[in-house]
């Protein structure tokens, strides 16, 4: 069942802190913008943010970002007593981090993710978690940039954004419902979806313009083209490649977790392509208007459905 909410804004200022301590494991683009939204609508007490970041180099980032109320590279200690624990790193990287954790998570506490695959995150990290005592939940808020780092964090990342949540069976309703709560109150959408669709549904929207972006790019900008090539790469261009600077880290995992679902994904997309081509050879007008004017509507028609679409 598809459920999506839209609240009016003044409940994403609540009345009380939603957690006493919340720990951000990864404090980049996503995990700082968290912070900086948690702290700014105060939904935790009064120094309850904490950070863990792999680098003593982050340490310092994360102080001038103001993030964070503070930062660790011990994960035991930013993790211990949280009532909520994010994780925000690759999702190559979240089952080791959840083990490691452990031994400091707190009996009831809630865990999350932002990770861009659902299924197998839900399927490998729910019954480690709940032998703690704990509830996993997982979650990915479609919100981002093609910028990395906690540098270029902003509190305002997920108003207006769509944040979906993906329990298991077997989730502890009372722990979904605050998973929800929470991205609500940093001013998302929350929708509610089964792992696997989520999965599917974010093939084609998500991962597959990330491919073809990338694509794009390394094909036109492929050095054995004439120099004046790049010159002649104006904002239609720009646009359309700008999420091709994202993490090559993040969307190797995501393409490879995703890999049967995004795999078929290519394979619609490519017949397309080739029903253009086939109809570029034929110099057939009709079928080469009907494939702009199908795609113009049906944009057209998303974006008037979204008042403010947010970037992923």
């Amino acid at each position: 069942m598809i459920s999506i909410f839209h609240l009016p804004s003044s409940i994403y200022y609540p009345l009380r802190v939603l957690f006493q301590k919340i720990t951000i494991i990864g404090v980049g683009l996503l995990g700082g913008s968290i912070g900086l939204a948690v702290k700014h609508r105060k939904l935790v007490s009064p120094g309850g943010v904490a950070g863990f970041v792999r680098r003593v180099a982050s340490l310092k980032d994360c102080e001038q970002a103001g993030a964070v109320d503070f930062a660790t590279t011990d994960l035991l200690a930013a993790v211990w007593g949280a009532d909520l624990v994010i994780l925000c790193t690759p999702l190559a990287q979240m089952r080791r981090r959840v083990e490691e954790l452990l031994p400091a998570l707190k009996r009831g506490a809630i865990v999350t993710d932002v990770g861009s695959v659902k299924a197998g995150v839900v399927r490998e990290l729910a019954p480690l978690v709940a032998t703690a005592g704990a509830h996993f939940v997982g979650s990915h808020p479609m919100a981002g940039a093609e910028r990395t780092g906690v540098s270029a964090a902003s509190a305002g990342l997920f108003t207006n954004a769509v944040c979906v949540v993906t329990p298991a069976t077997t989730s502890n309703p009372a722990a979904v419902r605050k998973v929800e709560r929470f991205w609500q109150a940093l001013g998302g959408r929350t929708l509610r979806l089964a792992p696997q669709q989520h999965d599917l549904l974010v093939s084609r929207s998500s991962h597959l313009p990330h491919v073809l972006a990338a694509a794009l790019a390394g094909y036109v900008l492929k050095p054995a083209h004439p120099k004046p090539q790049a010159t002649l790469c104006a904002n239609g261009f720009r646009d359309t490649t700008r999420i091709a600077s994202g993490s090559p880290e993040m969307w190797r995992d995501i393409a490879l977790a995703n890999r049967q679902n995004l795999g078929r994904a290519l394979e619609e997309g490519i017949s397309d392509l080739k029903r253009f081509r086939r109809a570029l050879a034929r110099a057939d007008a009709k079928a080469i208007t009907n494939f702009f004017e199908t795609a113009k509507a049906r944009r057209d028609g998303w974006c008037a459905r979204c008042a403010s679409p947010s970037p992923e």
